[in-house]
Formats: C-alpha cells, sequence, structure tokens
C-alpha cells in the first residue's frame, strides 16, 4: 500500500521521476512488515524472545578474608570483647550467562564471574532460582562453564550463530543483567572484529574480539551478543571504560564453543606457547628509528613481530631465539603482527616442530620451535607475551 501510494504521489507531482522509477520497490528491513511497523514488533524484540529463555542471572558468593584494623592502644578488655582480629566476610558477585546444552544442563559465562567461588545461583528468566556447579574456568579466555541440576523438560538452550560469518555494520543485541537489572536488552552494531585483547592491556588473555557499541556494563559479564536472527554471536566479557567509553568487547562463539566443549568434560584447555615478549613492527618505524643517532638498536625495516625479550627455559630459547629478531613467517604464512603469529600459535599442537623465518641484523635465517603447554594461571611466564 505504501508503495502505490508513494506510486500516486509521484504522478501528481511535475518534477517526479520517470513511472518506472516511481515503481522501483522499497527496501526492506528486519521485523518490519508491509503491513507497516505500527501492526508488528521490530526484530529486536523478535531476536531477544528467541533467546531470553536461555539467558540466566548468576550469583556468587566467596569467603575472603579481611584484617580487622585495632588502634594500638586499645583497652585490653574491649580487645577480648571484639574477638579474633583475624576475620573473614563474604563477597557477593553477579554476572550473566547463556545455556547451550539443555540435555546437559551447561550454561556458559566468563571465568572472571565464577573465580573461586564457593557458591553459585543461577536464576531464569521466569524468576525461579537453583544453584548450580562449575565445571571448569579457563582464564586464558575468560570463559567457564557451569552445569545445572537436572531441569526436566523445561530447559531451553540458545540458537548458536557463526562469528566467523560476522562484518562490521551488523547488528548486534546485547542481552544479560547489568548492574543486577535482569532481561535488560540493548542494540548497536558490529563495530570491528579480531580486536587483540592485549591492546586494551589484558596482557595474559589471548583472545581477539568482538567490539560492539551495544551498552555493556557490569553484570552483562558472561551474557550472550545475538544477531539479528536471534542466535548467539559471542559471550560478552568486558567494557571500556574512561577515554573510549562506550566500547563492548565480545568473546567469538566459535572460539566459545571450542572452550566450552573441552571445559564441559571436565578438562583442561592446553594453549601451546613460545615464550615471547612482542611488539609489532613496521618499515616505518623501523625506518625512524633507525635514523635516530641515539637509537640502542638498528632494526629491519620489515613489518613483523619484534622479540622484546625471550622468556628463560622456554621453547623460544631452546630454539636459539634471541632479543632484536623479527618474526616475519611461521609456517609459511606470514606474520605482520604479533596477533599473526598467536593465532597460529593457538592451531599448533604442543610438542609438534613450526619453521620459523626470522631476520636477525641484515639476514634471514631459519628456526625450528616446538610450542610447549603454556603454565597454568600463577606459573604463567607471559607478561606482555603474545607467544
Amino acid at each position: 500500500m505504501l508503495t502505490i501510494l508513494l506510486a500516486g504521489l509521484v504522478m501528481l507531482s511535475p518534477w517526479s521521476p520517470s513511472p518506472a522509477l516511481a515503481l522501483t520497490p522499497e527496501p526492506s528491513f528486519p521485523g518490519l512488515s508491509q503491513a507497516g511497523a505500527s501492526s508488528v514488533h521490530s526484530f529486536v524484540a523478535e531476536a531477544a524472545r528467541r533467546v531470553s529463555p536461555a539467558v540466566v542471572r548468576i550469583d556468587t558468593e566467596r569467603q575472603v578474608a579481611r584484617a580487622a584494623f585495632y588502634p594500638a592502644m586499645l583497652d585490653p578488655l574491649l580487645r577480648d570483647l571484639m574477638g579474633d582480629p583475624s576475620t573473614s566476610m563474604r563477597e557477593r558477585g553477579q554476572g550473566s550467562g547463556v545455556v547451550i546444552d539443555a540435555a546437559q544442563g551447561l550454561v556458559l559465562t566468563n571465568a572472571h564471574v565464577v573465580d573461586q567461588v564457593d557458591g553459585v545461583a543461577i536464576t531464569f528468566a521466569d524468576g525461579h532460582q537453583v544453584d548450580a556447579k562449575v565445571v571448569g574456568a579457563d582464564p586464558v579466555t575468560d570463559l567457564a562453564v557451569v552445569r545445572l541440576p537436572s531441569q526436566g523438560g523445561d530447559l531451553k538452550a540458545a540458537p548458536i550463530g557463526d562469528s566467523e560469518a560476522l562484518e562490521v555494520g551488523d547488528w548486534a543485541i546485547a542481552l544479560g543483567s547489568p548492574y543486577g537489572l535482569e532481561r535488560t536488552v540493548t542494540l548497536g552494531i558490529v563495530s570491528s572484529l579480531h580486536r587483540d585483547i592485549n591492546s586494551l592491556g589484558f596482557s595474559d588473555k589471548r583472545l581477539d574480539l568482538i567490539q560492539t557499541d551495544a551498552a555493556i556494563n557490569p553484570g552483562n559479564s558472561g551474557g550472550p551478543l545475538i544477531n539479528a536472527s536471534g542466535e548467539v554471536i559471542g559471550i560478552n566479557t568486558l567494557v571500556r571504560s574512561g577515554p573510549g567509553a562506550g566500547l563492548g568487547f565480545a568473546i567469538p562463539i566459535n572460539l566459545a564453543k571450542r572452550v566450552a566443549d573441552q571445559l564441559a568434560t571436565g578438562g583442561k584447555v592446553i594453549h601451546p606457547y613460545l615464550g615471547l615478549q612482542l611488539v609489532p613492527l613496521t618499515a616505518r618505524v623501523a625506518r625512524e628509528n633507525n635514523q635516530d643517532p641515539n637509537a640502542l638498536l638498528q632494526l629491519p625495516e620489515r613489518d613483523g613481530a619484534l622479540v622484546q625479550k625471550v622468556l628463560p627455559q622456554s621453547p623460544a630459547e631452546a630454539s636459539g631465539m634471541k632479543r632484536g629478531d623479527l618474526v616475519v613467517s611461521i609456517a609459511a604464512d606470514p606474520v605482520a603482527t604479533p596477533a599473526d603469529l598467536l593465532k597460529r600459535i593457538e592451531q599448533a599442537k604442543v610438542g609438534e616442530p613450526l619453521p620459523l623465518k626470522v631476520v636477525r641484523g641484515q639476514r634471514e635465517i631459519q628456526l625450528s620451535i616446538r610450542p610447549a603447554a603454556l603454565p597454568q594461571q600463577g606459573q604463567s611466564p607471559h607478561g606482555q607475551s603474545a607467544g
């Protein structure tokens, strides 16, 4: 009807385009039917309705040690009445999660949401609450799996999308419980893809993130980022505050699903590593450095991953790598940035030799390196490492 009406108006106007142009079909948008927007819900409402039954709030508790403060001259009688100065307190936390497997009762969330907790309570969209158990967590990817008690046939899993199919500009919808406000939905777009988490100041993580301008706030962590079709494309993980506020980030669902499959069986997630601290180098930056008479080191004027430090007792040290080496390829794949190297390392097998091409001084040399398993958190050799 709208097209016909517009066509009629065009015919009455002396400045109208040709009838052929006037009858050109109008572009369609998700959630808008020919009956008009006023008679239907938006595509956001439809997408959120599809996923909402699988989105949960996660409440946690853990015991935290606290040292009580006593004035030095406190009366001994009062000291006795106040009790042991070494006390503990219950710390409460909150986040979000999404059911990814109804048959096994598995909920996917962030590792930092359930880190070292004593108890986990899951609240569903209909308000009922159950206790749950953390099956496994991987701090390196900030992912964790929580198992629910048997829910019969009422549990619904969220539809899973394909994060590899995303493009910048696609719709992005964030669901969760920011600040404890359940069933919150925010809308934005995919602002960028493959955003290296190390560039955001998290040197102990290994992630290429989805960046979005959909509002993500404390409490959204672990909740789903979905597309216009109501499919999960990511797991919300953090928001950038201060300068750059309004930037939200999510873990791609393809990676999250692979990690969850390993955690669900109670296994550990193995991350290969080389033991390098790296910085990106471009030909321009190298040229500017080399023109500086006070430069401490002459750099190869090429793009690649520059070795800042070789960690002791690491695969990189065993292979003969040195500070100042520029990694330009690994297993025949070009390396333009540390992220390129990291991506290839993540795909490698522990103990399997990988050929490296590095520029040392003015010459190219070939090295062979065998990735080892990244030590568990607390033993990590990384620092600001990309490999």
